[in-house]
């Protein structure tokens, strides 16, 4: 931890000892938010984890097919997965291969 004074108080800086774990708490203090808002099931059983992952998945689906011009083969390999299991997964979560303009 390092510290430094803004205005003549002392503020604790916590400096992350790697990125990973500067995304790890960057992340989890946006699903706070996200578990808040999904949080309400209405009297039902709680569906919040399903929700979550489709959101996050759909999320970084959309992400490879922008980074890999729209390339589903390369979109696939830069998740870590097969194409075939890249394309089931799309037409699962509703996600058209198309330019969005």
């Amino acid at each position: 931890m390092r510290s430094r004074k803004q205005n003549n108080q002392a503020v604790v800086v916590e400096v992350k000892e790697t990125p990973y774990l500067a995304v790890e708490e960057i992340i989890e203090k946006k699903l706070e938010d996200i578990a808040t808002v999904l949080s309400d099931s209405g009297g039902r059983k709680s569906k919040l984890y399903e929700e979550v992952m489709t959101i996050v998945e759909k999320g970084l689906f959309k992400i490879a097919l922008r980074r890999s011009n729209y390339v589903k083969s390369t979109a696939a390999t830069f998740l870590g997965i097969s194409r075939n299991t890249f394309t089931d997964k799309m037409v699962k979560l509703g996600i058209n291969c198309e330019k969005i303009k």
